[in-house]
């Protein structure tokens, strides 16, 4: 249960065979393994030992994978970064984990340089597409260095990873993922999914918790991945039709793209039988969207960072529930507690608890969030869910994005899943902006669709159709577009100042 069995195993079951596509080159799963190998002997040439912490920050590329498997090899700490963070996001990242050395691209190579300004300590950075400079390394110079022979002694219980959160209640946390926590849950999910070997796609951030288990799973898998430095609805559906992509997983963000894409039709995409989503709640219109368009089922599931991911999911052979985010993946038990900590009958709301090999340890250097996180063994997700009398899960909301509206309990997704259905919505997300009166009122956000017209009493009258009076919206406000994260989730912690500031102006 390390993660540099993961290669070590797939190679001895399968063979050699081409492991990573990117653009004009293949990588096999041995070429791979060779490079690994080089760049963990490179690094312990520039002083990186045992819980020594590199940070990982660039786009998707075969060297993202080549370097966290040269790390792991080690015996350092992985830092995956998204590429996509502000200097001052990668700066506290970077203090915050003491990384010693930097691997990026050229790509964000000013914006990582901008970030270190003001360290105690400056980390050695490497390029991978840029010769070796002054103040810079280039990876494959690294690799150079290094021999390919090199063994440390890891522990499935040790930190393979620290996953920094998104930050959206101030400085991200670093969630502590072991060897353990990621190489069963990979496992795990491989096993609930029955999946089987073939071409994926690599669409997901690498940096991402939900992309990092994807590629471990095609690891188990014999898979290969084709992999995207960004997501581009063309390029996904040439793929598809290209490399005869059975499976692959995504974001809604990415599903609603590859439906609303005109020329979708022009591509062969018949060999596509599922997509599993994850990482953010699917409108159950865009499910129906999807599978209506692709005739490929939608495979919805749950996870977060501190289960590294993994939580549910549905999978071929069990009864999809539109809504549901399916059942609980062999290894992981969920209970649905409420703020006393006592389990509720199925039907009723409360607190999703997770238990299982996938659970982190804590946060990096904060015990008081560890503490209030992890109890009794059990992760405390701060997520909103009910079960039903079958096991499958629904999650009801978060439960910091919960409203509180006179008193009342308001969940926003109840209101965004009508929203998303009415034919001039393309997105919409509800929050809750602050009232002298009622404490809290609820405002939706809307992008139309291309071309529609639709007014603010319009949606206000369709949702109180559909809803009881005191859960519909009292504003609606039109955007562009909904601010979102590197992964595709939307940020309604920049969306609640957006709309108070709309309302209140």
């Amino acid at each position: 249960m390390k993660l540099k069995d993961l290669l070590e195993n797939n190679i001895a079951e399968f063979g050699e065979y081409p492991f990573l596509f990117f653009k004009e080159k293949t990588l096999t799963n041995v070429e791979t393994k060779k490079y690994a190998d080089q760049l963990a002997s490179g690094l312990r040439q520039l002083g990186i030992n045992v819980g020594d912490r590199v940070m990982v920050c660039m786009p998707n590329c075969p060297e993202v994978i080549i370097s966290y498997q040269g790390i792991t090899r080690i015996g350092a700490i992985i830092v995956p970064v998204m590429f996509t963070l502000h200097s001052k996001e990668l700066h506290y990242i970077a203090r915050n984990s003491g990384a010693k050395v930097i691997i990026t691209s050229s790509y964000v190579l000013q914006n990582v340089e901008k970030s270190l300004e003001g360290l105690p300590v400056r980390p050695q950075v490497l390029v991978v597409d840029r010769p070796t400079g002054e103040k810079t390394i280039n990876l494959y110079d690294v690799m150079i260095q290094g021999s390919s022979h090199l063994s440390v002694d890891v522990k499935p219980e040790d930190t393979a990873v620290i996953l920094y959160t998104s930050g959206t209640t101030g400085n991200p946390k670093g969630v502590l993922l072991t060897h353990k926590n990621l190489y069963s849950n990979a496992e795990n999910s491989a096993k609930h999914n029955q999946t089987e070997r073939g071409a994926t796609l690599g669409v997901l951030p690498l940096a991402h918790v939900y992309g990092l288990t994807v590629s471990n799973v095609s690891f188990l898998t014999g898979g290969s991945i084709v992999v995207f430095p960004a997501f581009d609805a063309k390029e996904v559906l040439k793929a598809i039709e290209d490399y005869q992509v059975k499976s692959f997983s995504a974001v809604p963000a990415m599903i609603y793209a590859l439906v609303s894409y005109p020329q979708a039709d022009e591509y062969d995409t018949s060999s596509l039988e599922s997509v599993g989503s994850g990482s953010a709640p699917l409108p159950v219109a865009l499910l129906h969207a999807f599978e209506k368009k692709f005739a490929a089922k939608v495979y919805e599931g749950y996870g977060l960072s501190e289960a590294a991911p993994v939580v549910t999911a549905h999978c071929n052979g069990i009864e999809i529930k539109p809504g549901s985010v399916g059942i609980p993946i062999p290894g992981v038990e969920v209970k649905i507690v409420d703020h006393h900590g006592a389990e509720v009958p199925n039907g009723e709301v409360g607190e999703l608890i997770v238990r299982g090999d996938n659970v982190t340890p804590g946060y990096y250097q904060n015990e008081q969030e560890s503490r209030q996180v992890l109890k009794d063994n059990w992760l405390y997700t701060g997520d909103v869910a009910r079960m039903d009398d079958e096991g499958y899960l629904y999650i009801v909301d978060r439960k910091k994005d919960l409203i509180i509206r006179g008193g009342f309990n308001l969940y926003p997704r109840d209101v965004e899943e009508i929203l998303n259905a009415h034919e001039m919505v393309a997105e919409a997300a509800v929050v809750g902006v602050p009232d002298e009166r009622m404490g809290e009122e609820m405002v939706a956000c809307i992008v139309k669709k291309q071309g529609a017209e639709v007014t603010e009493e319009e949606l206000i009258r369709y949702c109180q159709d559909h809803l009881a009076k005191h859960k519909t919206p009292r504003r609606i406000v039109f955007l562009e577009t909904l601010p979102r994260n590197g992964v595709g989730k939307i940020l309604k912690i920049h969306l609640r100042k957006t709309a108070a500031d709309m309302v209140s102006g």
